[in-house]
């Protein structure tokens, strides 16, 4: 499907979700009501809201099944998983877990087949559900194993970090990573519920929860301006973790991923633009090693990028790639590019599940709050990654260092008087120690 054909979408998505809320008072009464998504895959609840992991109303209406099986990580586990238990003990008669190694470094073959193993192991039927205690990489390896196991059982998505809360845990995406690229080896299957409880954002790290930040800041510029504007005047909030401001950020992000996701489940075209940043995003985090950026991270930088290239196609000003720039900044995330050789990005990106025939396809904001996907030549991307690359700036720091030293060491040579209209040493060395502020 072309870009032009998903914009004609998007009023009437934006038509269909709720209004933004804008006061403490009506973003917590939102909270007070499910969310629903309907996708030919199956339709179901995100329930919003705090203290909701250890109440044993929160789980009435799911499958019933004789096991249930909770997958987490240990540090999550530890957090939560009692509680869950607790509550869960009410609703089927048997309990287990299986707890996999912690990190994007681990969303792979030998976790999935962790949980294999305790299935098969405890004897599941396929009536057994499965629950997704943790942040994204928990959720998409169980719901894979979910997708597999016995061609199908139903799970649960439990998500305990912002980014799960905001993005990974709706919409149906499961998958575990490759060494050649993320998120290559999975399937679209949905959960059967969605349960975002505040609380576990409560031992939330810092840097989790600025990486959660990127996935919601993407929300504004593909699909809700005044959004992007809420956001960036709530961004001290957001980052206190204040509640109010939390559960109008989760809200109205799910609120934008479902409808999306309502009307291209499988991303056959329109759910393509809650790409956006991410092609850049993916080669980062393949590139350096999984884990070594989180993932929010990465789109964070992609985004920054991808804003550049729109401005770089003519689709926008180059004021709203920095106003881009700036919020990313302002919720203190990376801006600048790693240091990787040309033909490793476009070979990264060459991967991705957008490109056709080998060409590489971005998601672009085509005018502010709505994104689309276009092609881009490999110079035009080159170009945009150097303006914002590592070792781009560190090559113009070492230049002026080396300026610098060189100016220092003429003053100690040059005569005391210059003759006229010729900028003296020290004269070169202030402009140099200026640049250098800069």
């Amino acid at each position: 499907m072309r870009s032009a054909g998903w914009l004609g979408l998007l009023p009437a998505i934006l038509a269909t979700v709720h209004s933004a809320v804008m006061t403490s008072t009506s973003a917590a009464q939102t909270a007070a009501h499910p969310l629903r998504v309907q996708t030919p895959g199956g339709n179901y609840d995100i329930i919003i809201g705090a203290d909701l992991l250890g109440s044993a109303a929160t789980w009435q209406g799911l499958p019933k099944a004789s096991h249930a099986v909770i997958v987490s990580n240990p540090a999550v586990f530890g957090f939560y998983g009692a509680a869950l238990r607790r509550a869960l003990n009410q609703h089927y008669g048997r309990i287990s877990q299986v707890l996999l190694p912690d990190g994007e470094a681990h969303k792979n073959w030998d976790s999935l087949n962790l949980i294999f193993d305790h299935l098969l192991g405890q004897s599941c039927d396929r009536k057994t559900v499965l629950f997704a205690l943790g942040g994204g990489v928990v959720g998409d390896i169980t719901g894979f194993a979910a997708a597999s196991y016995m061609r199908g059982v139903p799970f649960v998505q439990v998500p305990t970090t912002l980014l799960a809360q905001v993005d990974s845990s709706v919409g149906g995406k499961t998958a575990i990573n490759h060494p050649l690229g993320k998120n290559m080896i999975g399937a679209f299957y949905q959960p059967h519920r969605v349960v975002c409880d505040l609380a576990t954002l409560a031992t939330l790290s810092d840097r989790e929860l600025r990486a959660g930040l990127a996935e919601v800041i993407k929300y504004g510029p593909i699909a809700d301006m005044p959004f992007l504007d809420w956001i960036e005047a709530q961004l001290p909030q957001l980052l206190a973790r204040e509640p109010a401001a939390l559960v109008h950020a989760i809200q109205r992000s799910c609120e934008i991923k479902a409808q999306v996701v309502g009307q291209d489940e499988r991303e056959s075209g329109l759910r393509a633009i809650l790409n956006f940043g991410h092609t850049f995003g993916h080669a980062i985090e393949t590139g350096l090693g999984y884990g070594q950026w989180l993932h929010g991270e990465a789109v964070a930088c992609g985004m920054v990028l991808a804003a550049d290239l729109s401005a770089e196609l003519g689709l926008v000003d180059a004021a709203f790639a920095q106003r881009m720039q700036r919020i990313i900044a302002a919720a203190g995330l990376p801006t600048q590019a790693p240091a990787m050789p040309a033909e490793r990005w476009l070979q990264l990106m060459r991967l991705d599940k957008k490109a056709e025939a080998g060409a590489i396809r971005f998601v672009v904001i085509e005018t502010p709050g709505r994104a689309g996907l276009r092609p881009a030549s490999d110079d035009m991307v080159m170009r945009v990654i150097q303006r914002h690359s590592e070792v781009a700036k560190a090559t113009a720091k070492a230049a002026a260092k080396a300026a610098a030293q060189a100016a220092a060491k003429a003053s100690e040579k040059a005569p005391a008087q210059a003759a006229p209209g010729i900028a003296t040493p020290a004269a070169d060395l202030q402009a140099v120690a200026a640049a250098l502020r800069r």
